[in-house]
């Protein structure tokens, strides 16, 4: 198996960030950045060179090869914006239906606007989230 293309890097954060072109999504990812490093109580690390992860976690793959991943990230995409969560935190089926708009994917949620969800519910899943990918370490 050859080696993970994302890999944490010494990249910065900020500059990242700074680099969006848009006002909107720049202030988005900031906010969700602070979200996600209350929620970990890690600094965010340039994982490849356009994901924001926090924390560093354990994984290992059903053909036994291991690695260091991300506790939880996100990353700017054209579209939107993408959370990268535990696939099954606890309360998913309740407070999806109450986030707002958004797309979901096995282990990404898509939001096109911070403004387009509910901010609480949105702290919530990340901190549920976290909580699970801690429990499963």
């Amino acid at each position: 198996m050859a080696d993970a293309k994302t890999k944490v890097s010494e990249a910065s954060v900020d500059e990242f960030l700074d680099g969006i072109a848009s006002e909107q999504i720049r202030d988005d990812c900031r906010t969700v950045a602070a979200i996600m490093q209350k929620a970990t109580k890690s600094g965010p690390r340039m994982w490849g060179t356009n994901i924001v992860g926090f924390g560093t976690r354990h994984q290992r793959y059903a053909d036994g090869k291991e690695a260091t991943w991300m506790m939880i990230a996100f990353a700017p995409r054209k579209q939107n914006i993408t959370l990268y969560l535990d696939p099954a935190f606890d309360g998913r089926d309740d407070l999806l239906p109450k986030l707002g708009k958004h797309t979901i994917g096995q282990s990404c949620l898509h939001i096109k606007r911070l403004s387009d969800v509910h901010r609480p519910t949105l702290e919530k899943i990340v901190k549920a989230s976290v909580r699970r990918t801690l429990e499963n370490e």
